[in-house]
């Protein structure tokens, strides 16, 4: 038998960002991935601290905002690359109102630092009542992320592209096919529903559509845009324009009416002809709280969860895998907000 300290089963932000803090601390760890693309690969990658339809920030913000560029500077130091990218986000009003109300929240204590005052008009969209910038916001080189990571787990030893079979786990001895191992984390996100030791926490797919468009005119500012939906250029001359949620579908196929709902919503800000070039879908894991899920089995100490990031995937996965190290680790509570125990009373 191989003895390692972690098993993670997953690949996506969860497992990313737990993987690295095992690496900050030299444990060893082998990582299970099933080579497909999760909601997490196909995500826009939007960093942003403020509910924009609400004008209204969430629990952690700031402390989950400076962590995240704290662990992609100690990211870039193996990888070489840093995965922010420092494009704002503009939310296009919809109308005189929604511009007073930005201002007045803007004077709220929790949101002073992240909505800016100043208001501003671009030529290239359709926004006659301007635009509000969010202070701190940006996004993740989602692409890049991913495959760096993968790469440089897997040209470590440490990324092993296979299913994890449950039925292949010794949890009473700590064993799973030739590795003894001290602790597995799952981080699997929809695909826990198929986890005898954690399918019963209360997740929820939401499903999620974007679409890949070629505009007939490019435009001259590099920001994320906000109306109905994120707009932001890609590679390759190429434009995200998504995502759509959907708590009800099931089906992983293409929904005609969600690819119009995009079709609509672009047309909005952008007032020139575009073309569709691909359209993705993923599956959100969301919890009705909207807060992580994280903590261990009741039985198998040695069996912990980190689910449910939702739409906050970077955020959320970010700023609790150090938390959940901590606990597995040191023995550190949980907080009350994001344990699993909550789900238990």
């Amino acid at each position: 038998m191989e003895d390692i300290d972690y098993i993670i089963v997953g690949d996506g932000y969860a497992a990313m960002f737990f993987a690295h803090q095992l690496l900050q601390r030299n444990k060893s760890f082998r990582i299970f991935s099933e080579a497909k693309k999760s909601a997490s690969q196909v995500s826009a990658g939007i960093i942003n601290p403020v509910v924009l339809k609400k004008f209204t920030t969430f629990w952690k913000a700031q402390e989950q905002i400076g962590d995240l560029q704290f662990v992609l500077s100690e990211i870039a130091l193996y990888t070489g690359k840093n995965y922010f990218i420092n494009e704002k986000v503009h939310r296009i009003f919809h109308d005189e109102n929604e511009k007073s109300i930005w201002l007045k929240k803007a004077l709220h204590e929790d949101l002073k630092a992240f909505l800016n005052c100043i208001f501003r008009s671009f030529d290239d969209i359709t926004n006659p009542y301007q635009s509000g910038e969010v202070i701190q916001s940006g996004r993740l080189n989602v692409s890049d992320f991913f495959r760096d990571l993968h790469r440089y787990h897997e040209n470590a030893g440490n990324l092993i592209r296979d299913r994890f079979d449950y039925s292949q786990m010794n949890p009473t001895e700590s064993t799973y096919k030739k590795y003894h191992y001290s602790k597995i984390v799952f981080c699997e996100g929809m695909s826990v529903i198929n986890n005898p030791f954690f399918s019963e926490i209360p997740v929820q797919a939401n499903k999620g559509h974007h679409i890949k468009v070629c505009l007939s005119k490019p435009l001259d500012e590099h920001f994320t845009f906000k109306k109905k939906h994120f707009f932001f250029q890609l590679k390759d001359d190429l434009y995200f324009y998504g995502g759509t949620y959907d708590r009800d579908a099931a089906d992983p196929n293409v929904d005609e009416a969600a690819v119009l709902q995009l079709l609509n919503g672009l047309k909005e800000i952008y007032p020139h002809s575009f073309e569709i070039v691909d359209v993705k879908v993923g599956f959100r894991p969301t919890v009705k709280d909207r807060r992580p899920i994280i903590g261990r089995h009741s039985k198998f100490l040695n069996l912990a969860v980190f689910n449910g990031l939702g739409a906050r995937g970077i955020l959320n996965g970010c700023y609790f895998s150090k938390i959940l190290y901590n606990h597995l680790e040191n023995g550190l509570d949980l907080p009350s907000e994001v344990s699993l125990e909550r789900f238990k009373h």
